[in-house]
């Protein structure tokens, strides 16, 4: 009878720990499994992310703070870049607040009744300005260029300008 109780608890000791074995290499498999899967994702979202960066670097290429040799212009002429910067932004977005129907530098009258505003501004370097204006319904884009004289004012003319047609 002893005997017969030892070989029931082996048999059990043998079964429970093929039990383990079989649940644990199923545990391992599956973590395996998402630590591929986890690892691949990572690879495409680094890709995605360089992809990114070289878009975004492209797409500043035209834009002051980029531009080591417009901005080495501005220092050489003894201007603060940090505050000249915001400046020249702060003097397009202020020709906003205006009275009438004419916009001070937007050679267009708004045809919705509401006022042309300069939405978005790039400063491009030391001279150039690309900015897009709306009235909520029409909006264009306007190419200025911009000069500081010797009492440090700022003066903005119009070079190029056009209106997207509207599409019904």
């Amino acid at each position: 009878m002893k005997s017969r109780i030892f070989m029931y608890l082996f048999i059990f000791s043998v079964l429970l720990i093929i039990f383990q074995y079989v649940n644990s290499k199923n545990i391992i498999d599956k973590y395996e499994e998402d630590i591929t899967t986890f690892k691949s994702k990572i690879i495409d979202n680094e890709k995605t992310i360089a992809t990114l960066e070289d878009q975004n670097f492209e797409l500043n290429y035209f834009n002051i703070d980029r531009n080591e040799d417009a901005l080495s212009y501005f220092e050489a002429q003894g201007y603060d870049t940090d505050e000249l910067i915001p400046a020249i932004t702060d003097g397009l977005y202020s020709m906003n607040n205006y009275e009438g129907d004419d916009h001070p530098i937007v050679p267009y009258v708004s045809m919705t009744g509401s006022k042309l505003l300069i939405n978005k501004i790039r400063i491009m370097n030391h001279r150039w300005i690309v900015a897009n204006f709306t009235d909520g319904e029409y909006w264009g884009e306007i190419f200025v260029t911009y000069s500081i004289d010797k009492n440090n004012n700022l003066s903005y003319k119009l070079v190029e300008y056009f209106m997207y047609p509207k599409i019904s």
